[in-house]
């Protein structure tokens, strides 16, 4: 798909949002990702549609059509392109269900300019802006459009991020960008290639850059443990140690503990295609012993969710 630097896919824009940073903020998720989780939420926004049109007729409200190459030359863009009439649209998801990619054609291509019109509709009622994704950070040049625009106006900015991609080369974002959530799936090189296809090389580097930096506003962890009393654990399960994954957050950003949160996050079946979606959630139990262990190596803003 032929992109301009200050476009992005849109998958879809949420006006007001209390989960997405702190207050009342406008989330927009862009579509297509980097690395793809065994337990990713949201599979639908891993890839971009390739246009092939399968969904089209498979659409029972009518809300899909073709355009030939995108409505480009051929030397921009060989593909086609589908189209998404949201006026027409009834939400079945049979669009998702039926392409090949298990990509959403229900996104939109908009510039910088076009989300924040979006957005200023909101601004009586926010405190800022989230933008996550799939994956964020593949859209820098938006980012940065679209965050000048928003500080201006003075609304805080925040990164949803996986953390596959060097932050550290992208210093006209970083300095409109007022903090990062950051996801780290696993500590251990070869279990993160298995759990999510990425390099976890590249998210410890952002752990260590962000939070030297002052950028890092949260560390998130999928607690993928799955042991339960007098159980084996599941067959297909990564071995994802999560002392490992405390131990070694701890220890890459240790003098900055206190300026950050640590969330724990409960694995949940919910929206799950991959590998993992038969995996048991971790007790309660377990997740308050992973929180005992996090106040051991030094976190003091804990959140277990």
């Amino acid at each position: 798909m032929s992109m301009v630097p200050s476009e992005a896919v849109i998958n879809k824009i949420i006006p007001l949002s209390v989960v997405d940073g702190p207050g009342c903020r406008t989330s927009v998720f862009v579509q297509g990702c980097n690395i793809a989780c065994a337990y990713c939420h949201n599979p639908e926004t891993q890839q971009l549609c390739s246009g092939c049109g399968l969904c089209v007729s498979q659409c029972p409200a009518g809300a899909l059509s073709i355009q030939e190459n995108g409505g480009e030359t051929p030397k921009e863009n060989k593909h086609d392109r589908v189209i998404w009439d949201e006026s027409l649209c009834v939400q079945c998801d049979t669009c998702i269900r039926v392409c090949p990619s298990h990509a959403s054609p229900k996104v939109r291509r908009m510039s910088a300019e076009d989300v924040w019109k979006e957005i200023e509709k909101n601004m009586p009622f926010i405190q800022g802006i989230t933008v996550s994704g799939g994956e964020c950070t593949l859209y820098p040049e938006f980012l940065t459009e679209l965050f000048r625009r928003a500080g201006k106006s003075g609304l805080t900015c925040f990164l949803d991020s996986n953390g596959c991609v060097d932050l550290s080369q992208y210093p006209r974002l970083m300095q409109v960008t007022d903090q990062v959530m950051l996801d780290v799936k696993a500590w251990d090189h070869d279990v993160f290639g298995r759990l999510t296809g990425g390099d976890v090389s590249i998210v410890k580097k952002n752990l260590k850059y962000l939070a030297e930096h002052g950028k890092l506003f949260e560390v998130r962890l999928v607690c993928l443990d799955s042991e339960h009393e007098g159980e084996k654990r599941q067959e297909g399960v990564p071995e994802v140690d999560m002392e490992a994954v405390i131990a070694g957050v701890s220890r890459e950003a240790a003098p900055y503990l206190k300026e950050f949160r640590l969330k724990l996050i409960t694995f949940r079946q919910y929206g799950v295609t991959g590998s993992l979606k038969d995996a048991k959630s971790p007790s309660r139990e377990r997740m308050e012993e992973l929180k005992r262990l996090a106040v051991r190596y030094g976190f003091q803003d804990i959140q277990v969710v």
